[in-house]
Protein backbone atom coordinates (compact mmCIF):
# COMPACT_ATOMS: atom_id res chain seq x y z
CA UNK A 1 0.00 0.00 0.00
CA UNK A 2 1.56 3.23 -1.21
CA UNK A 3 2.59 5.86 1.96
CA UNK A 4 0.17 8.82 2.43
CA UNK A 5 1.84 12.48 1.90
CA UNK A 6 2.04 13.20 5.31
CA UNK A 7 4.04 10.02 5.78
CA UNK A 8 6.28 10.56 2.91
CA UNK A 9 6.67 14.79 4.37
CA UNK A 10 7.86 13.06 7.48
CA UNK A 11 10.57 10.60 6.15
CA UNK A 12 11.63 13.70 4.06
CA UNK A 13 12.02 15.78 7.31
CA UNK A 14 13.95 12.57 8.75
CA UNK A 15 16.30 12.58 5.95
CA UNK A 16 17.01 16.20 5.47
CA UNK A 17 17.42 16.87 9.33
CA UNK A 18 20.80 15.77 11.04
CA UNK A 19 20.19 12.33 12.94
CA UNK A 20 21.70 13.94 16.48
CA UNK A 21 19.70 17.42 15.95
CA UNK A 22 16.44 15.49 15.34
CA UNK A 23 17.41 13.06 19.26
CA UNK A 24 17.77 16.34 20.71
CA UNK A 25 14.54 17.67 19.82
CA UNK A 26 12.59 14.36 20.15
CA UNK A 27 13.59 15.02 23.60
CA UNK A 28 12.95 18.48 24.01
CA UNK A 29 8.97 16.86 22.64
CA UNK A 30 9.42 14.25 25.13
CA UNK A 31 9.85 15.97 27.89
CA UNK A 32 6.88 18.95 26.97
CA UNK A 33 4.80 15.56 26.84
CA UNK A 34 4.06 16.03 23.49
CA UNK A 35 2.34 12.88 21.96
CA UNK A 36 4.37 13.38 18.37
CA UNK A 37 7.03 12.18 16.85
CA UNK A 38 10.03 15.27 16.35
CA UNK A 39 9.27 14.86 12.54
CA UNK A 40 6.30 14.99 13.06
CA UNK A 41 5.42 17.83 15.20
CA UNK A 42 8.52 20.15 13.48
CA UNK A 43 6.17 18.96 10.15
CA UNK A 44 2.89 20.06 11.70
CA UNK A 45 4.77 23.40 13.07
CA UNK A 46 5.63 24.16 9.49
CA UNK A 47 2.37 23.75 7.85
CA UNK A 48 0.65 25.89 10.51
CA UNK A 49 3.19 28.60 9.86
CA UNK A 50 2.52 28.81 5.64
CA UNK A 51 -1.19 29.00 6.48
CA UNK A 52 -0.70 32.09 9.12
CA UNK A 53 2.30 33.54 6.62
CA UNK A 54 -0.36 32.81 3.13
CA UNK A 55 -3.57 34.25 5.59
CA UNK A 56 -0.98 37.42 6.36
CA UNK A 57 0.80 37.37 3.29
CA UNK A 58 -2.32 38.58 1.26
CA UNK A 59 -2.30 42.08 2.83
CA UNK A 60 1.68 42.49 2.96
CA UNK A 61 4.20 40.14 2.25
CA UNK A 62 6.51 41.43 5.10
CA UNK A 63 3.94 40.36 7.09
CA UNK A 64 3.20 37.34 6.06
CA UNK A 65 7.10 36.38 6.24
CA UNK A 66 6.94 37.81 10.00
CA UNK A 67 3.66 35.56 10.79
CA UNK A 68 5.15 32.38 8.74
CA UNK A 69 8.57 32.75 11.49
CA UNK A 70 6.58 34.02 14.06
CA UNK A 71 4.20 30.81 13.87
CA UNK A 72 6.35 28.63 13.32
CA UNK A 73 9.05 29.44 15.94
CA UNK A 74 6.42 29.75 18.38
CA UNK A 75 4.90 26.19 17.74
CA UNK A 76 8.22 24.63 17.06
CA UNK A 77 9.96 25.53 20.33
CA UNK A 78 7.72 28.16 22.50
CA UNK A 79 4.70 25.93 23.02
CA UNK A 80 7.41 23.35 23.96
CA UNK A 81 9.25 25.66 26.30
CA UNK A 82 6.06 26.36 27.90
CA UNK A 83 4.45 22.92 28.15
CA UNK A 84 8.11 22.26 29.69
CA UNK A 85 7.87 25.19 32.23
CA UNK A 86 4.48 24.62 33.15
CA UNK A 87 4.75 20.89 34.15
CA UNK A 88 8.34 21.36 35.76
CA UNK A 89 6.76 24.78 38.31
CA UNK A 90 3.99 22.37 38.89
CA UNK A 91 6.07 19.11 39.89
CA UNK A 92 8.56 21.11 42.01
CA UNK A 93 5.72 22.53 43.87
CA UNK A 94 4.62 19.10 44.15
CA UNK A 95 7.64 17.44 45.16
CA UNK A 96 8.12 18.24 48.81
CA UNK A 97 4.95 16.97 49.77
CA UNK A 98 5.59 13.84 47.20
CA UNK A 99 8.71 13.45 48.96
CA UNK A 100 7.35 13.56 52.93
CA UNK A 101 4.96 10.91 51.91
CA UNK A 102 7.13 8.57 50.34
CA UNK A 103 9.19 8.97 53.61
CA UNK A 104 6.10 8.41 55.90
CA UNK A 105 5.60 5.52 53.69
CA UNK A 106 8.96 3.79 54.30
CA UNK A 107 8.54 4.73 58.07
CA UNK A 108 5.77 2.32 57.66
CA UNK A 109 7.82 -0.76 56.95
CA UNK A 110 7.13 -1.43 53.40
CA UNK A 111 9.74 -1.64 50.54
CA UNK A 112 10.58 1.34 48.46
CA UNK A 113 9.24 -0.48 45.65
CA UNK A 114 5.75 -0.51 47.32
CA UNK A 115 6.17 2.98 48.39
CA UNK A 116 6.62 4.13 44.83
CA UNK A 117 3.89 2.17 43.77
CA UNK A 118 1.54 3.96 46.61
CA UNK A 119 3.25 7.49 45.29
CA UNK A 120 1.83 6.84 41.83
CA UNK A 121 -1.86 6.00 42.87
CA UNK A 122 -2.02 9.52 44.71
CA UNK A 123 -3.01 13.15 43.58
CA UNK A 124 0.29 15.83 42.88
CA UNK A 125 -0.48 16.71 39.10
CA UNK A 126 1.94 15.71 36.50
CA UNK A 127 4.66 14.36 39.48
CA UNK A 128 2.11 11.35 40.29
CA UNK A 129 2.47 10.70 36.39
CA UNK A 130 6.13 10.68 36.20
CA UNK A 131 6.50 8.92 39.35
CA UNK A 132 3.68 6.48 37.24
CA UNK A 133 5.64 6.09 34.44
CA UNK A 134 8.75 5.09 36.39
CA UNK A 135 6.82 2.20 38.33
CA UNK A 136 5.76 0.83 35.29
CA UNK A 137 9.56 0.41 33.83
CA UNK A 138 10.22 -1.72 37.36
CA UNK A 139 7.84 -3.50 36.92
CA UNK A 140 8.95 -4.42 33.27
CA UNK A 141 12.20 -5.51 34.68
CA UNK A 142 14.61 -1.74 34.23
CA UNK A 143 16.88 -1.75 37.90
CA UNK A 144 15.39 0.70 39.96
CA UNK A 145 18.30 2.81 40.02
CA UNK A 146 18.42 3.66 36.38
CA UNK A 147 13.99 4.12 36.44
CA UNK A 148 15.06 6.77 38.52
CA UNK A 149 18.12 8.20 36.31
CA UNK A 150 15.40 8.39 33.53
CA UNK A 151 13.36 10.59 35.54
CA UNK A 152 15.76 12.57 36.70
CA UNK A 153 17.35 12.99 32.84
CA UNK A 154 13.53 13.52 31.67
CA UNK A 155 13.59 16.66 34.21
CA UNK A 156 16.75 17.78 33.94
CA UNK A 157 15.57 21.08 32.76
CA UNK A 158 14.73 21.43 36.44
CA UNK A 159 17.90 21.92 38.83
CA UNK A 160 15.49 20.72 41.49
CA UNK A 161 14.02 17.94 40.79
CA UNK A 162 17.21 16.57 39.15
CA UNK A 163 19.46 16.92 42.03
CA UNK A 164 16.69 16.20 43.99
CA UNK A 165 16.70 12.77 42.12
CA UNK A 166 20.48 12.43 42.25
CA UNK A 167 20.45 12.90 45.98
CA UNK A 168 17.88 9.97 46.60
CA UNK A 169 19.71 7.43 44.15
CA UNK A 170 22.74 7.87 45.59
CA UNK A 171 21.31 7.23 48.97
CA UNK A 172 19.62 3.80 47.65
CA UNK A 173 22.89 2.91 46.17
CA UNK A 174 24.75 3.72 49.88
CA UNK A 175 21.99 1.94 52.12
CA UNK A 176 21.59 5.43 53.57
CA UNK A 177 18.38 5.50 56.15
CA UNK A 178 16.16 7.05 53.35
CA UNK A 179 13.23 7.93 54.89
CA UNK A 180 15.56 10.40 56.56
CA UNK A 181 16.99 11.45 53.56
CA UNK A 182 13.63 12.39 51.68
CA UNK A 183 12.56 14.36 54.47
CA UNK A 184 16.08 16.57 54.56
CA UNK A 185 15.28 16.89 50.46
CA UNK A 186 11.73 17.82 50.61
CA UNK A 187 12.78 20.67 53.43
CA UNK A 188 15.53 21.81 51.03
CA UNK A 189 13.30 21.53 48.36
CA UNK A 190 10.96 23.66 50.05
CA UNK A 191 13.61 26.32 51.29
CA UNK A 192 14.54 26.54 47.81
CA UNK A 193 11.46 26.86 45.97
CA UNK A 194 10.74 29.78 49.03
CA UNK A 195 13.36 31.32 47.78
CA UNK A 196 12.30 31.72 44.63
CA UNK A 197 9.61 32.95 45.03
CA UNK A 198 10.75 35.88 47.15
CA UNK A 199 12.73 36.51 44.33
CA UNK A 200 9.80 36.69 41.74
CA UNK A 201 8.06 39.17 44.29
CA UNK A 202 11.21 40.84 44.81
CA UNK A 203 11.53 41.96 41.45
CA UNK A 204 8.07 42.16 40.40
CA UNK A 205 8.09 45.82 39.81
CA UNK A 206 11.57 46.11 37.51
CA UNK A 207 9.83 43.21 35.65
CA UNK A 208 6.88 45.96 35.10
CA UNK A 209 8.77 48.52 34.01
CA UNK A 210 10.40 46.29 31.38
CA UNK A 211 7.09 45.08 30.08
CA UNK A 212 5.69 48.44 30.06
CA UNK A 213 8.39 49.85 28.08
CA UNK A 214 9.47 47.67 25.76
CA UNK A 215 5.99 46.44 25.24
CA UNK A 216 3.91 49.01 24.87
CA UNK A 217 5.35 52.89 25.79
CA UNK A 218 8.46 52.70 23.55
CA UNK A 219 6.62 51.18 20.47
CA UNK A 220 3.71 53.43 21.30
CA UNK A 221 6.38 56.91 21.11
CA UNK A 222 8.40 55.19 17.96
CA UNK A 223 5.10 54.56 15.84
CA UNK A 224 3.55 58.09 16.59
CA UNK A 225 7.22 59.61 15.86
CA UNK A 226 7.20 57.93 12.12
CA UNK A 227 3.64 59.44 11.45
CA UNK A 228 4.47 62.06 12.68
CA UNK A 229 7.51 62.61 10.42
CA UNK A 230 5.50 61.11 7.46
CA UNK A 231 3.21 64.23 7.80
CA UNK A 232 5.99 66.89 8.28
CA UNK A 233 8.11 65.17 5.38
CA UNK A 234 5.05 64.22 3.04
CA UNK A 235 5.67 67.62 0.77
CA UNK A 236 9.86 66.24 0.44
CA UNK A 237 9.51 63.66 -2.31
CA UNK A 238 12.56 61.84 -1.85
CA UNK A 239 12.40 61.32 1.49
CA UNK A 240 12.59 57.50 2.81
CA UNK A 241 9.44 57.37 5.15
CA UNK A 242 9.80 53.61 4.66
CA UNK A 243 13.33 52.81 5.67
CA UNK A 244 12.94 55.10 8.55
CA UNK A 245 9.72 53.05 9.67
CA UNK A 246 11.70 49.86 9.10
CA UNK A 247 14.67 51.19 11.06
CA UNK A 248 12.15 51.74 13.68
CA UNK A 249 10.61 48.80 13.63
CA UNK A 250 13.91 46.83 14.19
CA UNK A 251 14.37 48.93 17.11
CA UNK A 252 11.47 47.96 18.47
CA UNK A 253 12.07 44.42 17.80
CA UNK A 254 15.82 44.27 19.94
CA UNK A 255 13.90 46.15 22.43
CA UNK A 256 11.84 44.11 22.95
CA UNK A 257 14.20 40.56 23.14
CA UNK A 258 16.58 42.35 24.95
CA UNK A 259 14.28 43.53 27.74
CA UNK A 260 12.62 39.95 27.64
CA UNK A 261 15.62 38.19 28.30
CA UNK A 262 16.87 41.07 30.82
CA UNK A 263 13.64 39.72 32.39
CA UNK A 264 14.75 36.03 32.56
CA UNK A 265 17.92 37.60 34.29
CA UNK A 266 16.06 39.33 37.01
CA UNK A 267 13.44 36.86 37.71
CA UNK A 268 14.92 33.66 37.57
CA UNK A 269 18.78 34.00 36.88
CA UNK A 270 19.00 32.69 33.26
CA UNK A 271 19.08 34.48 29.66
CA UNK A 272 17.15 31.33 28.23
CA UNK A 273 14.24 31.93 30.99
CA UNK A 274 14.05 35.23 28.99
CA UNK A 275 13.10 33.47 25.82
CA UNK A 276 9.33 33.26 26.55
CA UNK A 277 9.02 36.93 27.86
CA UNK A 278 11.38 38.10 24.79
CA UNK A 279 8.49 36.56 22.10
CA UNK A 280 5.27 38.07 24.52
CA UNK A 281 7.15 41.34 24.26
CA UNK A 282 8.31 41.16 20.57
CA UNK A 283 4.42 40.56 19.51
CA UNK A 284 3.09 43.15 21.40
CA UNK A 285 5.62 45.84 20.80
CA UNK A 286 5.68 45.29 16.94
CA UNK A 287 1.19 45.58 17.14
CA UNK A 288 1.59 48.89 19.65
CA UNK A 289 4.21 50.18 16.60
CA UNK A 290 2.07 49.33 13.51
CA UNK A 291 -1.08 50.03 15.45
CA UNK A 292 0.56 53.72 16.75
CA UNK A 293 1.95 54.48 12.83
CA UNK A 294 -1.67 54.24 11.61
CA UNK A 295 -3.11 57.41 14.15
CA UNK A 296 -4.08 60.20 12.25
CA UNK A 297 -1.93 62.62 13.63
CA UNK A 298 -3.67 65.72 11.33
CA UNK A 299 -6.92 65.04 12.89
Amino acid sequence: MPKSSPSRLVTIFERLLPTTWLKRYELLIYSADIDFLASEYLLISLLLGVIAGAAVGIFNTLYGIGAFAGVFFGMAYLYPYWRINKRIEDMEKRLPDAFFYLASSLRAGISFSEALEELATANFGALTKEFRRTVSEIKRGRPTNEALLAFALRNKKSPVIYRSMMIIMEALERGAPLGDVLVSVANDVRDLLRIKQERKASTGMQTMFFIIMSGFIGPLILGIVTQLMGVMTSEVGNFPIDTVRLILLGFVVAQAVVSGLGIGVIREGKFSAGVRYSALLLVLGVVIFNVATKINISM
